[in-house]
């Protein structure tokens, strides 16, 4: 028996998870999902959305009228565009384990979550938070970047380390791209121009064909000496990506895009969602 398409979304209020907020509720509707608010209580971040003459508010209570609003505007805007139900959870406990505990219990199919941090790579590009999510959780991630708002995609890159499960984990990037004609870029950067890499993506890519039923997708090899993050930014920008979507299965490729050159920024990634494939 099928399921429903089922997402998760995790709210702290801030403009980072209202952002995170409106593009779950626009792809709600694409996967015509039941779509989740949740928030999991946390005395630091309530402090900051209220005033000193405010801080006696029951903080239950201001809780639930917070996440009332959103559910009243999200139901509005997006129930009669396809999303088929849309509810809201408070829950307890540490922050990470809560999410994944939830989302786990829940059968989710996707997480979308803002990100708290705008500098370098990961704990500070990703946010703290969203970092330890991306490595704890086994459920598919989005991340919206601070002050990024829903656009339909015009191209999703695909960056790939040619692995197995991206037989699986390209059908996940196509389904997505088809609700909104999105080209697809299938992309490997390598740090060198051997014949033997050019030969691998040549591979990959007959024997990724077949499992690919979308008719806007295209397979680009990049070398790039400078490592492979700043070589997938140059191509992001270059190409004009609007999504970059990647498998975190094979840690080391992942850390690779946001490890090397820790020094230097991708200022580009500020400003594209994320989308980690956990299960090919």
């Amino acid at each position: 028996m099928e399921t429903n398409f089922k997402i998760i979304c995790p709210t702290d209020f801030s403009e980072c998870s209202l952002n995170a907020i409106e593009y779950a509720a626009k792809l709600g509707e694409k996967y015509n999902a039941d779509l989740i608010l949740l928030h999991v209580p946390n005395l630091e971040d309530y402090r900051k959305l209220t005033n000193k003459e405010d801080q006696k508010i029951d903080q239950l209570s201001f809780i639930e009228k917070k996440l009332h609003s959103l559910l009243v505007a999200v139901k509005e805007e997006s129930l009669s565009k396809g999303l088929r139900s849309c509810s809201a959870a408070i829950k307890e406990g540490k922050i990470v384990e809560t999410i994944h505990a939830y989302s786990i219990d829940q059968k989710a199919d996707l997480i979308i979550m803002g990100t708290e941090g705008v500098n370098d790579f990961k704990n500070n590009f990703i946010g703290t938070r969203s970092s330890k999510l991306m490595d704890y959780t086994s459920i598919d991630l989005m991340l919206i970047p601070r002050k990024v708002y829903f656009k339909i995609p015009r191209k999703i890159v695909y960056a790939t380390n040619y692995i197995e499960e991206d037989k699986i984990a390209i059908q996940k990037v196509t389904k997505l791209a088809s609700f909104f004609e999105s080209e697809v870029d299938v992309l490997h950067v390598s740090t060198n121009a051997k014949s033997i890499e050019k030969f691998l993506h040549l591979t990959m890519v007959e024997e990724i064909k077949p499992f690919i039923k979308y008719h806007k997708v295209n397979y680009v090899f990049k070398a790039y000496r400078d490592g492979v993050g700043l070589g997938l930014e140059n191509y992001l920008i270059t190409a004009k990506g609007d999504i970059l979507v990647t498998m975190s299965k094979k840690k080391s490729w992942f850390d690779q895009i946001f490890s090397q050159n820790i020094s230097k920024k991708m200022s580009y990634f500020i400003n594209k969602p994320l989308f980690v494939i956990k299960n090919g």
